[in-house]
């Protein structure tokens, strides 16, 4: 980093007011087949803090017995042995590739309530989840995962609420985030909340992010390829991709799964991790947004064809579910094709 770009990037970080200035100590706790970028990710987004605003945070990396711990990927990570009685400002529990179900599971559900209980605040990434869950930490709050395992934390936990959509969700002292980068959407919304809007814009900034997806942005999943695991469900899915542009609305829904309105949202909710109008619009937006993207085709015809019934309503959706409007999506996609042919 040069010296003019360093010192603009401490003197953006450090026009913050009213955050007070305290060093804050986080433990991100690591267990065998962790995945990697759920413990790189938000670290390097405190770190980047730190390189404005020196000290504000330190690290320690643990583990229940310390030492070499093997990632999902084969790299090895040096971690210390977690205490019970230790102090952290914040506790990150990190993910795995799938949900956890190994024999250990109510070890470190264990040390996660204990630590918790002399922390600020307590938050995982990914499937994390499912041990803050198994703790006790997340009963009757409101928590995400990666979308594919949401249908599961809340099936294995029944007395909290999964919002499978959500990047991150904070309840009260207690954060959860959905899968790899939403970590570090979450770890800079944290570092707004502790040092203010400036340093986490200039951190954005550093590593090339956005700043910054909220939490109620809906996590990118493919419900057009899913398979929910259900006859009934998975009939009212293929009913769905294939008629987007008829009424999909619940009533229709549970007929064709042959269930009350009732009892179709609460098996549909269970088994997708969204509710079935959500789901509906996420399928029309993958539905259209290829042929925004890549097509000439009229937003107003594109509508029509996936559902949507005019193109305000489509802009809308797509503001609500992709975070950016079908005319950004199109010229974005545009200028990259021109560029690349120019490589």
């Amino acid at each position: 980093m040069t010296f003019q770009v360093a010192t603009a990037y401490h003197d953006a970080i450090t026009r913050t007011s009213g955050v007070s200035f305290m060093q804050r100590h986080i433990c991100f706790l690591v267990y065998s087949g962790f995945v990697l970028l759920d413990l790189s990710g938000p670290l390097e987004a405190f770190s980047n803090a730190n390189r404005g605003r020196p000290s504000s945070y330190r690290f320690t990396i643990a583990s229940l017995e310390g030492g070499l711990i093997d990632a999902s990927s084969g790299l090895q990570v040096a971690t210390e042995a977690i205490q019970a009685v230790e102090r952290f400002d914040t506790l990150i529990v990190v993910g795995a590739p799938t949900a956890p179900i190994a024999d250990r599971m109510p070890s470190l559900a264990a040390i996660i309530r204990q630590i918790s209980a002399n922390s600020r605040r307590t938050a995982s990434v990914c499937t994390g989840a499912f041990l803050l869950a198994e703790s006790g930490l997340l009963d009757g709050r409101v928590a995400t995962t990666h979308w594919n395992y949401a249908p599961q934390l809340q099936a294995r936990y029944p007395s909290l609420q999964v919002n499978g959509d959500r990047i991150w969700t904070e309840d009260g002292n207690v954060w959860t985030s959905a899968g790899m980068s939403a970590g570090i959407d979450m770890a800079l919304a944290m570092i707004e909340q502790d040092l203010g809007k400036e340093v986490s814009r200039s951190v954005a900034r550093m590593l090339v992010v956005y700043y910054q997806r909220p939490g109620g942005q809906y996590q990118f999943s493919s419900l057009l390829d899913f398979d929910p695991g259900s006859d009934r469900i998975r009939a009212v899915l293929t009913h769905a991709r294939d008629h987007l542009h008829e009424d999909l609305s619940v009533d229709r829904l549970a007929d064709i799964a042959n269930m009350s309105v009732r009892q179709f949202g609460r098996v549909f909710t269970a088994a997708i991790g969204v509710t079935p109008s959500k789901a509906v619009e996420r399928l029309r937006i993958e539905s259209a947004r290829p042929l925004v993207e890549d097509s000439n085709q009229t937003f107003e015809g594109i509508a029509r064809r996936c559902g949507f019934g005019d193109a305000d309503h489509m802009l809308r959706s797509f503001m609500r579910v992709v975070g950016r409007t079908p005319q950004e999506l199109r010229r974005s996609s545009r200028q990259a094709r021109v560029h690349g042919s120019m490589v």
